[in-house]
Protein backbone atom coordinates (compact mmCIF):
# COMPACT_ATOMS: atom_id res chain seq x y z
CA UNK A 1 0.00 0.00 0.00
CA UNK A 2 1.28 3.27 -1.00
CA UNK A 3 1.69 6.00 1.69
CA UNK A 4 -0.35 8.86 1.11
CA UNK A 5 1.68 12.47 -0.18
CA UNK A 6 3.15 14.75 2.42
CA UNK A 7 1.95 17.38 0.06
CA UNK A 8 -0.95 17.23 -2.19
CA UNK A 9 -1.86 20.17 -4.95
CA UNK A 10 -4.71 19.45 -7.17
CA UNK A 11 -5.40 22.19 -9.75
CA UNK A 12 -3.85 24.84 -8.17
CA UNK A 13 -3.99 28.38 -9.39
CA UNK A 14 -3.32 31.95 -8.17
CA UNK A 15 -4.65 34.88 -9.47
CA UNK A 16 -3.57 39.01 -8.61
CA UNK A 17 -5.25 41.67 -9.10
CA UNK A 18 -3.04 44.61 -10.84
CA UNK A 19 -5.69 47.50 -10.57
CA UNK A 20 -7.36 46.76 -13.47
CA UNK A 21 -5.17 44.05 -15.03
CA UNK A 22 -5.77 40.38 -13.56
CA UNK A 23 -2.31 38.64 -13.60
CA UNK A 24 -2.48 34.70 -13.42
CA UNK A 25 0.83 33.56 -11.73
CA UNK A 26 -0.21 29.54 -11.47
CA UNK A 27 -2.48 27.93 -14.12
CA UNK A 28 -3.82 24.68 -12.98
CA UNK A 29 -1.10 23.39 -10.95
CA UNK A 30 -1.40 19.43 -9.97
CA UNK A 31 1.51 18.07 -7.79
CA UNK A 32 2.65 15.55 -5.26
CA UNK A 33 5.39 15.58 -2.66
CA UNK A 34 6.23 12.25 -0.56
CA UNK A 35 7.03 12.48 3.13
CA UNK A 36 11.43 12.61 3.54
CA UNK A 37 11.88 13.65 -0.18
CA UNK A 38 14.04 16.19 -1.48
CA UNK A 39 12.27 18.27 -4.60
CA UNK A 40 13.54 21.08 -6.40
CA UNK A 41 11.09 23.51 -8.13
CA UNK A 42 13.08 25.10 -11.07
CA UNK A 43 12.33 27.92 -13.03
CA UNK A 44 13.99 31.24 -14.97
CA UNK A 45 12.38 34.40 -13.32
CA UNK A 46 8.91 35.05 -13.52
CA UNK A 47 8.09 31.32 -13.82
CA UNK A 48 5.74 31.41 -10.65
CA UNK A 49 8.43 28.55 -8.99
CA UNK A 50 8.44 31.10 -5.71
CA UNK A 51 4.59 31.94 -5.79
CA UNK A 52 4.05 28.09 -6.14
CA UNK A 53 6.98 27.54 -3.24
CA UNK A 54 4.72 30.10 -0.81
CA UNK A 55 1.52 27.95 -1.55
CA UNK A 56 3.12 24.90 -0.91
CA UNK A 57 4.86 25.92 2.23
CA UNK A 58 1.20 27.51 3.98
CA UNK A 59 2.61 30.77 3.19
CA UNK A 60 -0.16 31.70 0.86
CA UNK A 61 -3.35 30.39 -0.35
CA UNK A 62 -4.71 29.45 -4.02
CA UNK A 63 -7.28 31.72 -5.62
CA UNK A 64 -8.82 28.58 -6.97
CA UNK A 65 -7.88 25.13 -6.13
CA UNK A 66 -6.74 22.42 -3.32
CA UNK A 67 -3.81 21.91 -1.05
CA UNK A 68 -3.73 19.15 1.42
CA UNK A 69 -0.55 19.10 4.17
CA UNK A 70 -0.54 15.59 6.04
CA UNK A 71 -4.16 14.93 4.37
CA UNK A 72 -5.34 18.25 5.52
CA UNK A 73 -6.78 20.46 3.46
CA UNK A 74 -4.99 23.89 3.93
CA UNK A 75 -6.23 26.56 0.98
CA UNK A 76 -9.38 27.53 3.20
CA UNK A 77 -7.41 28.08 6.03
CA UNK A 78 -7.27 31.72 7.89
CA UNK A 79 -3.50 33.27 8.54
CA UNK A 80 -3.48 32.27 11.78
CA UNK A 81 -4.24 28.63 11.32
CA UNK A 82 -1.43 28.92 8.69
CA UNK A 83 1.06 30.89 11.02
CA UNK A 84 0.40 27.77 13.71
CA UNK A 85 0.60 24.90 10.86
CA UNK A 86 3.88 26.85 9.37
CA UNK A 87 5.79 27.48 13.14
CA UNK A 88 5.07 23.83 13.77
CA UNK A 89 5.76 21.69 10.66
CA UNK A 90 7.93 23.82 8.19
CA UNK A 91 11.43 25.51 8.22
CA UNK A 92 12.07 28.33 5.86
CA UNK A 93 15.35 29.43 4.52
CA UNK A 94 15.49 32.93 2.55
CA UNK A 95 18.28 34.21 -0.19
CA UNK A 96 18.71 37.13 1.70
CA UNK A 97 18.85 35.06 5.04
CA UNK A 98 16.60 37.60 6.94
CA UNK A 99 18.65 37.46 10.17
CA UNK A 100 17.89 39.67 12.89
CA UNK A 101 20.92 41.76 12.49
CA UNK A 102 21.04 43.14 16.44
CA UNK A 103 21.07 39.29 17.40
CA UNK A 104 24.18 37.27 17.60
CA UNK A 105 23.83 33.99 15.73
CA UNK A 106 22.70 31.86 18.76
CA UNK A 107 20.07 34.59 19.79
CA UNK A 108 18.77 34.13 16.26
CA UNK A 109 18.71 30.17 16.50
CA UNK A 110 17.09 30.59 19.97
CA UNK A 111 14.80 33.30 18.92
CA UNK A 112 12.02 31.19 17.16
CA UNK A 113 11.63 28.46 20.11
CA UNK A 114 10.19 31.15 22.47
CA UNK A 115 7.33 31.26 20.19
CA UNK A 116 6.46 27.58 21.18
CA UNK A 117 7.20 28.10 24.62
CA UNK A 118 10.65 25.82 24.53
CA UNK A 119 12.48 26.93 28.64
CA UNK A 120 15.15 28.65 28.46
CA UNK A 121 17.41 26.03 29.39
CA UNK A 122 16.44 23.98 26.22
CA UNK A 123 16.37 26.85 23.93
CA UNK A 124 20.53 27.37 24.68
CA UNK A 125 21.28 23.37 24.61
CA UNK A 126 19.16 23.37 21.04
CA UNK A 127 20.94 26.54 19.63
CA UNK A 128 24.35 25.58 20.63
CA UNK A 129 23.85 22.18 19.14
CA UNK A 130 22.55 23.20 16.04
CA UNK A 131 24.88 25.64 15.23
CA UNK A 132 27.60 23.43 16.24
CA UNK A 133 25.81 20.60 14.13
CA UNK A 134 26.18 23.53 10.81
CA UNK A 135 29.71 23.87 11.49
CA UNK A 136 29.07 27.12 13.42
CA UNK A 137 30.56 26.34 17.27
CA UNK A 138 33.07 29.08 17.26
CA UNK A 139 30.60 31.77 15.66
CA UNK A 140 27.40 31.20 17.99
CA UNK A 141 28.54 35.17 19.53
CA UNK A 142 29.36 36.74 16.65
CA UNK A 143 26.37 38.91 15.03
CA UNK A 144 25.34 38.49 11.06
CA UNK A 145 27.64 41.60 10.51
CA UNK A 146 30.71 39.70 11.48
CA UNK A 147 29.84 36.54 9.53
CA UNK A 148 30.30 35.74 6.17
CA UNK A 149 27.48 34.82 3.62
CA UNK A 150 28.25 31.11 3.94
CA UNK A 151 28.20 31.98 7.98
CA UNK A 152 24.65 33.88 7.82
CA UNK A 153 23.10 31.10 5.42
CA UNK A 154 24.20 28.79 8.10
CA UNK A 155 22.43 30.21 11.47
CA UNK A 156 20.01 30.52 9.28
CA UNK A 157 19.29 26.63 8.07
CA UNK A 158 20.01 26.63 12.08
CA UNK A 159 17.52 28.74 12.38
CA UNK A 160 15.13 27.01 10.29
CA UNK A 161 15.45 24.03 12.05
CA UNK A 162 14.56 25.48 15.75
CA UNK A 163 11.76 23.66 16.07
CA UNK A 164 12.45 20.68 14.36
CA UNK A 165 10.25 20.70 11.68
CA UNK A 166 9.26 18.01 9.22
CA UNK A 167 10.00 20.28 6.11
CA UNK A 168 12.37 22.30 5.10
CA UNK A 169 11.79 24.69 2.43
CA UNK A 170 14.62 26.86 0.90
CA UNK A 171 13.71 29.45 -1.80
CA UNK A 172 17.44 30.19 -3.53
CA UNK A 173 19.28 29.07 -0.99
CA UNK A 174 22.82 29.72 -2.95
CA UNK A 175 21.81 32.75 -4.67
CA UNK A 176 23.98 35.23 -2.46
CA UNK A 177 27.09 32.88 -1.48
CA UNK A 178 29.67 31.71 -3.92
CA UNK A 179 29.78 28.19 -5.69
CA UNK A 180 32.34 26.80 -3.09
CA UNK A 181 30.35 27.92 -0.32
CA UNK A 182 26.92 26.90 -2.39
CA UNK A 183 27.99 23.54 -1.90
CA UNK A 184 28.81 22.91 1.36
CA UNK A 185 25.34 24.69 1.76
CA UNK A 186 23.76 21.64 -0.54
CA UNK A 187 25.80 19.25 1.49
CA UNK A 188 23.95 20.20 4.90
CA UNK A 189 20.86 20.45 3.14
CA UNK A 190 21.36 16.61 1.51
CA UNK A 191 22.60 15.58 5.39
CA UNK A 192 19.35 16.84 6.83
CA UNK A 193 17.64 14.94 3.88
CA UNK A 194 19.10 11.41 4.00
CA UNK A 195 20.38 11.75 7.96
CA UNK A 196 17.79 12.83 9.87
CA UNK A 197 14.61 12.22 6.81
CA UNK A 198 13.44 15.28 6.14
CA UNK A 199 11.64 16.33 3.44
CA UNK A 200 13.48 19.13 1.82
CA UNK A 201 11.65 21.87 -0.86
CA UNK A 202 14.44 23.92 -2.72
CA UNK A 203 13.18 26.70 -5.48
CA UNK A 204 16.50 27.55 -7.39
CA UNK A 205 17.28 28.70 -11.09
CA UNK A 206 20.19 27.09 -11.14
CA UNK A 207 20.61 23.58 -12.75
CA UNK A 208 23.74 22.59 -10.43
CA UNK A 209 21.35 22.28 -6.86
CA UNK A 210 18.78 20.30 -9.70
CA UNK A 211 21.54 17.28 -9.14
CA UNK A 212 20.74 16.74 -5.12
CA UNK A 213 17.26 16.66 -5.94
CA UNK A 214 15.49 12.93 -6.06
CA UNK A 215 12.55 14.82 -7.88
CA UNK A 216 12.96 18.14 -10.24
CA UNK A 217 9.65 19.97 -10.70
CA UNK A 218 9.85 22.42 -13.86
CA UNK A 219 7.44 25.41 -13.72
CA UNK A 220 7.24 28.06 -16.88
CA UNK A 221 4.35 30.27 -17.49
CA UNK A 222 2.68 29.09 -14.03
CA UNK A 223 2.68 25.58 -15.15
CA UNK A 224 4.26 22.52 -14.79
CA UNK A 225 6.07 21.38 -17.87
Amino acid sequence: MNESPLIKLENVWKKYQMGKVELVVLRGVSLEIKRGSFTVIMGSSGSGKSTLLHIVSCLDTPTKGDVFLDGQNVSKLSQDELAEIRSQKIGFIFQQFNLLLHLNAFENVAFPMIFQKVTEQERKERAKNILSSVGLADRILHKPTELSGGQQQRVAIARALANNPEIIVADEPTGNIDSKTGKQIMEIFTELHKKEKRTIIIVTHDIEIANYAEKVINIRDGEIV
